[in-house]
């Protein structure tokens, strides 16, 4: 496990369960306090001990400890009170997975609402490219982080049918297109004006 001799921005949450828990996962795993969640961790009852066996419970339950100070760093008051049992790290993760996560048919529910919302997209007449292509990522990032089969031609096919007229694009077939995520970027791999 890495010390903390740095501080560590702890990712807030803010309602949207499936992002926070994301970040808090890639935080808990870097610093090798992961198995915690998947694992838990559950006190001894009654057992006499070795003095490894000791050393080894102390570790756990700082570990533990870790592990729910980074939780409730990331909540606020009233999320913290409708966490009931506190006893360890993986029983307050799970309750607020159970809490904040989302059965399947609100999920189905918000997938719904995002294909539409997705359907609706047009660029904005004071829009520019980048922002339109923010937006339209925004919108499919969101679907495919609640399980949408999002492909690079679907969204490439929309930005070109959504774009305003101002933008005009020659036929070059949508294998001349490219997406680059890291970018964040829509390119033509042709002499065209539209280079974003």
């Amino acid at each position: 496990m890495s010390d903390d001799k740095t501080l560590t921005k702890i990712p807030h949450f803010d309602g949207h369960y499936d992002h926070w828990s994301e970040l808090m996962e890639n935080l808990l795993r870097a610093k090798g306090l992961w198995s915690l969640i998947e694992n838990g961790f559950e006190e001894p009852k009654g057992e006499m001990l070795t003095e490894a066996q000791q050393t080894q419970l102390e570790d756990a339950r700082t570990k533990d400890h870790q592990v729910k100070h980074y939780l409730f760093q990331a909540i606020d008051r009233t999320v913290f009170e409708q966490i009931l049992d506190r006893r360890t790290a993986k029983i307050v993760w799970d309750s607020m997975k159970k809490k904040f996560g989302g059965n399947s048919k609100v999920k189905k529910s918000l997938l719904n609402a995002l294909r539409r919302e997705f359907e609706v997209l047009e660029m904005k007449r004071e829009e520019s490219v980048d922002e339109y292509f923010a937006r339209v990522m925004t919108v499919a990032n969101k679907m495919r982080s609640n399980g949408e089969e999002m492909t690079d031609t679907k969204i490439v096919e929309k930005i070109l049918r959504t774009l305003t007229g101002k933008f005009t694009i020659p036929d070059l077939g949508l294998n001349a297109l490219v997406l680059d995520y890291q970018g964040s970027s829509l390119e033509l791999d042709s002499d065209s004006s539209l280079r974003v």
